[in-house]
């Protein structure tokens, strides 16, 4: 399984529209109670979002996103030791949230929309993940193209990279993730998991984020699913593949397949 059993990255939304979990954890204490859960059941980080990236999403102020993250990030931080993500675009939102404790910044325009965000991860020594996409959510689902997606994303990558170094972000805080869903095809999405070992080159950790994605429900014959096996059967084959960090939703499930995997790889004499 690679050279190591990946990390798994909690999703919590504290939003009222994101795609899969929009609404269920708006509320503070109901946000704080299901980090607690994702952690009892294996997540290694939680990944706090208060705007949703959904396809055709519209974007939401810095002070709304600021009054729905913080005072989860806060909680969480001052009563238990698991690393926190906040999922943000915005430089001011980021800096809210690593003033109350999250160490990492999980960007999914790869530091493209706000050109201060590069110099607070470097401000506050936190990690990044550089996320791919074409467009903005409310329009990045709209006729995507690419001559050749993954050498096309991995360029992207070599790019920002420089620029966080440039910055003074050290490399061994940055991670990639080639961004599933955000302006990709069926195609393009199945090319880049299948390809997704490609990245590795670069020499900075992969993040995978395909849990319950609108794409499984394109996929021949899975339509009516709700995308719990599916997404499980993604995560394998990129734990296979070597990547870094696996962010879902549903971690119990994902956990127990990759501590199962984990084991029969060990003892396989």
């Amino acid at each position: 399984m690679g050279t190591c059993r990946p990390l798994l990255m909690g999703i919590v939304n504290v939003t009222p529209d994101s795609f899969f979990d929009g609404g269920k954890y708006h509320v503070p204490d109901l946000a704080t109670e299901h980090c607690e859960t994702l952690i009892e059941n294996g997540a290694d980080i939680i990944d706090i979002g208060g705007e949703s990236s959904r396809p055709g999403s519209q974007p939401v102020d810095a002070k709304e996103e600021r009054n729905r993250v913080i005072p989860v990030i806060r909680k969480l931080c001052k009563t238990l030791q698991t690393p926190v993500s906040v999922d943000t675009t915005k430089a001011e939102v980021a800096q809210a949230a690593l003033d109350a404790g999250a160490t990492i910044i999980n960007d999914i325009s790869g530091f493209t929309f706000d050109e201060n965000l590069a110099a607070i991860a470097a401000k506050y020594d936190a990690s990044v993940v550089i996320n791919h996409i074409q467009g903005t959510p409310a329009d990045m689902q709209q006729s995507p193209e690419y001559p050749n997606v993954t050498n096309t994303i991995k360029s992207f990558f070599q790019k920002q990279i420089a620029l966080l170094l440039n910055e003074g972000v050290s490399r061994d805080k940055i991670a990639v993730d080639p961004g599933i869903g955000f302006g990709k095809t069926l195609h393009h999405n199945f090319t880049l998991i299948n390809q997704i070992d490609t990245f590795g080159e670069l020499g900075n950790p992969i993040l995978l984020g395909a849990s319950r994605k609108s794409f499984i429900g394109k996929t021949k014959g899975l339509s009516a699913s709700e995308r719990l096996y599916p997404s499980l059967a993604v995560a394998l084959v990129a734990a296979l593949k070597g990547v870094s960090i696996l962010r879902v939703h549903d971690v119990k499930e994902t956990w127990e397949q990759i501590q199962m995997i984990d084991e029969l790889f060990q003892n396989k004499s």
